[in-house]
């Protein structure tokens, strides 16, 4: 089994614990390598093999007690489109079919496998002003 993953996503895991922002997987796919990969980043929501998708993320909010409408999500493909339509910030990487991209409320720059994870969290956080203090806290302060 084959799968891609650019390490560089792994910072936007990260920044996501530092600030107490669950994180999850959900895919369409029955992948050992993603589950190994949720594991070496300590996701513990890992759902892997999922085609309906929604009821899914519907009973993680559920658990964390959280409306879809809090919900930041990253998809490119046809399951992933009941989801997309329903959270409150969607996004997709740039080499999402055109049909995903015109669902979305953001395209971004870097194609899946690329580090499009660490983008879609760097561009959330830097929107709302938590980037910056988030680097300064752990990262620049004191060099």
């Amino acid at each position: 089994e084959f799968k891609r993953f650019n390490t560089y996503d792994s910072a936007g895991v990260t920044f996501c614990r530092l600030l107490d922002i669950p994180v999850a997987i959900i895919t369409g796919e029955p992948s050992q390598a993603v589950k190994r990969r949720a594991e070496k980043l300590n996701i513990a929501r890992c759902h892997t093999g999922i085609k309906d998708k929604l009821p899914v993320m519907q009973a993680i909010c559920q658990e964390l007690q959280i409306s879809l409408s809090e919900v930041a999500y990253i998809g490119d493909d046809i399951n992933d489109i009941p989801v997309l339509r329903e959270v409150g910030f969607s996004a997709c990487p740039s080499s999402a079919p055109i049909y995903i991209q015109r669902l979305v409320t953001k395209v971004l720059t870097k194609k899946g496998g690329e580090g499009v994870f660490r983008e879609f969290v760097e561009g959330i956080l830097a929107e709302s002003g938590e980037l910056e203090a988030l680097l300064n806290k752990h990262y620049l302060t004191g060099r």
